[in-house]
C-alpha cells in the first residue's frame, strides 16, 4: 500500500514540479508526471534511507518535489544535447 500512495503523491508532485520549472518545457504532461513519480520515489525512499525524515512527514513531500524538479532539470539538459 505504501508504494501505491507514493505513486499517487508522485502524480501530484509531477504537476507541482512542472509549474515550478521556469521556461517552456518541450515534454508532454505524461512524461512530466512519470518523472514526478520517479522523483517522488527516489526522494521518499532516499530520504528515509539516509534518515533525513520519517514516512508521513511533510518534509517527505517537500523532498519529493525537490527530487522531481531535479529529475526534470536533468532530463531537460539531456534532451537538449
Amino acid at each position: 500500500m505504501g508504494i501505491l500512495i507514493t505513486i499517487l503523491i508522485g502524480l501530484v508532485v509531477g504537476v507541482i514540479a512542472r509549474f515550478l520549472m521556469p521556461g517552456n518545457q518541450p515534454m508532454g504532461w505524461v512524461l512530466t508526471i512519470l518523472l514526478g513519480i520517479g522523483g517522488s520515489l527516489l526522494a521518499s525512499y532516499g530520504g528515509q534511507a539516509l534518515g533525513i525524515y520519517q514516512a508521513g512527514q511533510a518534509a517527505g513531500f517537500i523532498g519529493a518535489v525537490v527530487g522531481a524538479v531535479i529529475l526534470l532539470v536533468i532530463f531537460g539538459l539531456l534532451r537538449r544535447t
